[in-house]
């Protein structure tokens, strides 16, 4: 996958280091993956929750933390679209942001 904006990623461990090894997994098991569809995705990350037909959120570091992305399959692009304390993500809407 094409992950873009791993500026964000970068922001939000400068602000939360305890997230940085755990997000670079994430990004570089994301940048090789070759997801085709939602199933191939959630057979590889099972805690992933599946929010519409391009949409998929992350729990990071036990849940503590998730990533909000937008999938486009065919193009292969994944579109950071949020990054943040699970607290922060109650307040946001995944469908939308």
């Amino acid at each position: 996958m094409h992950v873009i904006s791993r500026k964000k990623l970068l922001e939000f461990w400068a602000q939360h280091p305890d997230s940085k090894a755990a997000l670079q997994a994430w990004f570089h098991e994301a940048k090789v993956a070759c997801w085709r569809n939602s199933a191939e995705l959630k057979a590889k990350y099972g805690s992933a929750s599946i929010i519409n037909a391009e949409r998929v959120v992350f729990n990071i570091c036990g849940n503590k933390y998730r990533i909000v992305v937008r999938i486009n399959y065919v193009s292969g692009a994944l579109f950071v679209r949020f990054v943040g304390t699970h607290r922060k993500y109650d307040q946001v809407d995944a469908e939308t942001i």
